[in-house]
């Protein structure tokens, strides 16, 4: 049986470095909606960060994935229909990845106050407009939501197509397991070091987020 390959390492790494941040940065949203009891300031860095951080991640993806990534094709099982949903929600999800950080800087700035970022003391660069700030807060939180639902539905989706659909599209993004359809001795092989960038480049494959 023939499989599809992988994706190459960097996106690989890219990929599970974005689901690492949205830990702290869910959890520190959780934490403060829910008065916890800690520090709402230090909550609010750490938001912060995280979402700068996730920012450049996202940007290093998008550059990666335009230049020298290797992209598996869809299965070929895979209806068009399909293939197009798949395509649509992966850049939906690069568009909210992006979108999020920028809207929740701009709420932060017309704020009015100083705010750290990261190691960055941020001074007031622009008056206080309370209204604008609320304004960016409704769009900055709506689209968290969505966000959430799009990452929920890829997560869903990739189990799907490996416990029902018994392909290879999540073995192929998971660190050091060779893709393989479920049942298949290839799905659980180790790849040797740097197999993956010596794959034939493939740029019509399936989302990587």
């Amino acid at each position: 049986m023939t499989t599809r390959g992988r994706f190459d390492a960097v996106t690989i790494t890219l990929h599970w470095l974005t689901v690492i941040l949205f830990v702290p940065l869910i959890s520190s949203v959780l934490l403060l909606n829910n008065a916890s009891g800690l520090d709402a300031a230090t909550l609010l860095d750490i938001h912060r960060g995280t979402g700068a951080t996730l920012f450049a991640v996202t940007l290093a993806r998008l550059c990666w994935r335009q230049s020298f990534a290797r992209l598996p094709p869809f299965p070929e099982k895979m209806w068009s229909v399909h293939r197009l949903m798949v395509t649509g929600s992966e850049y939906a999800l690069y568009a909210l990845l992006l979108a999020q950080p920028l809207t929740g800087l701009a709420m932060t700035l017309f704020h009015g106050r100083p705010f750290t970022l990261i190691l960055w003391q941020v001074p007031a660069l622009v008056a206080r407009n309370k209204d604008l700030a609320a304004w960016l807060h409704g769009i900055h939180e709506t689209a968290a939501y969505a966000l959430l639902a799009l990452v929920g539905g890829h997560a869903t989706a990739a189990l799907i197509h490996h416990y029902l659909l018994r392909d290879d599209v999540l073995s192929a993004m998971l660190p050091l397991v060779q893709p393989g359809r479920r049942g298949d001795e290839a799905c659980v092989q180790i790849v040797p070091s740097g197999s993956a960038h010596r794959a034939k480049r493939n740029r019509t494959g399936p989302a990587s987020i």
